[in-house]
């Protein structure tokens, strides 16, 4: 359950400077490419490193509106990028890094629910999405989850996407990969005949300049996928994300953001629930 402690967002920075400064050295080489600042402290954020237009790895360079977000975060709570260190997150792993002290906070398309509240904390959400169909742009015969019957469909192991699919969609033969650069690869050469995730994923895997003109997203969302930050179990930085969050949807780098991340995938995403208002802590 998330920590219910009423503190500012100053109190939750200087609490954050000192729970995290056992995390790096100074002058220790990050996994982010960058050293530790000159107090020595660092911060581990997990992200995705394989979804174009959230959490994308190239070199040492990390681009998307999952790490966008993350640095004005990070920002707020008195860290300068130099000192984040990005720590690769895949779905299956995320509540395991939390527990075993890996990271200290996840922006990794992670969905809010409740059989996950009960072991991490979440601020947030910073984002809402909703589960849709990528299929080849040749494909017409698939519009909606209801055409998936005998289709094999392609989700990554661990995610809200792949359980709804087992849930929801028996018909559909289920493969369950890694991660989207792999379903993208399967759906490329007709092992699958469809991915499936997030809306948001889907339109930034489809905008790269290597996909352009190979996929379309169906537009038919099928779920309510609330975007949170994940937290240690009783982390008492909550209510500090949380005014990081709206402080940047307030000044408009939210929005910024969003439209840097998705150019040209033409996607919109759900006004009536987006920008989200971050929930209470310890609800």
């Amino acid at each position: 359950m998330r920590n219910t402690k009423p503190l500012g967002l100053a109190a939750m920075a200087a609490a954050a400077a000192l729970t995290l400064t056992a995390c790096g050295g100074g002058g220790e080489e990050q996994a982010g490419g960058g050293e530790t600042g000159g107090s020595g402290e660092s911060v581990r954020i997990g992200i995705k490193y394989d979804q174009p237009g959230l959490g994308f790895r190239d070199g040492d360079q990390y681009t998307g509106f999952d790490v966008d977000v993350a640095k004005y975060v990070a920002t707020e709570l008195g860290y300068s990028e130099d000192q984040i260190e990005w720590v690769e997150s895949p779905s299956a792993n995320r509540e395991n890094m939390l527990a075993n002290d890996q990271v200290d906070m996840i922006f990794a398309t992670y969905s809010i629910t409740e059989e996950r509240d009960q072991t991490v904390d979440f601020a947030g959400p910073y984002f809402v999405a909703g589960q849709d169909l990528l299929v080849r742009t040749d494909d017409t015969s698939i519009t909606g989850p209801d055409d998936l019957e005998g289709k094999n469909l392609c989700s990554v192991t661990g995610s809200t996407s792949a359980q709804k699919v087992k849930e929801d969609q028996p018909g559909a033969n289920l493969v369950e990969q890694p991660g989207y650069a792999d379903c993208l690869t399967a759906l490329e050469s007709g092992q699958v005949d469809a991915v499936t995730t997030d809306d948001i994923i889907l339109a930034g895997l489809a905008a790269t300049e290597a996909n352009q003109g190979k996929f379309k997203v169906v537009g038919n969302t099928f779920s309510e996928e609330r975007y949170g930050v994940g937290l240690p179990q009783g982390s008492d930085q909550c209510e500090a994300v949380n005014e990081a969050i709206t402080k940047m949807i307030d000044e408009g780098a939210w929005e910024e953001a969003v439209t840097a991340n998705t150019e040209g995938a033409d996607y919109s995403y759900n006004a009536e629930l987006n920008p989200p208002e971050p929930e209470p802590c310890g609800e």
